[in-house]
């Protein structure tokens, strides 16, 4: 690291300690050429997920957005909070696991819908509604009658 005292690439760390919640580390530099201290910070860059909409506008992944979505969904369910954030955290999964850390909002509310297909069946169609975007009560009955034949 260059010295900001005499601008020299030679120094030796003399202590180093995480900050706040572990997300960067302070480092106390001693420059081997002036003397001076100095400190510098370490942080992982963080790399933005990003949600491809429908129209082809691109928008950062928003894990809160979601979790809202989900809790609206099975709101008065017998849903626990922890199974709607292990939902949220298998989506993220999926973005970490892509190259080019993008996915449409078509994935994601696919995934959702099987989720909570299987968790809550009440849950699913309300997240389906607003997913799928019923425009008539015979897309929404449709919606219904699959499901219906699924558990038989």
């Amino acid at each position: 690291m260059r010295c900001p005292f005499c601008t020299e690439n030679n120094d030796r760390v003399v202590d180093s300690r995480e900050n706040r919640n572990g997300m960067t580390i302070r480092r106390r530099r001693e420059c081997l050429e002036c003397g001076r201290r100095f400190t510098s910070y370490e942080r992982i860059e963080e790399i933005p997920y990003m949600v491809i909409k429908r129209d082809g506008s691109r928008v950062e992944f928003d894990r809160a957005k979601l979790l809202t979505g989900l809790h609206k969904a099975c709101e008065k369910r017998p849903v626990p909070a922890k199974r709607l954030e292990e939902i949220v955290d298998r989506v993220e999964q999926q973005l970490q696991d892509r190259e080019d850390h993008e996915i449409t909002t078509q994935e994601i509310g696919h995934f959702v819908m099987g989720e909570l297909r299987e968790l809550d069946q009440v849950s699913y169609v309300r997240f389906a509604s607003v997913y799928r975007k019923f425009e008539d009560i015979d897309a929404f009955m449709t919606e219904l009658k699959n499901l219906l034949d699924q558990r038989r």
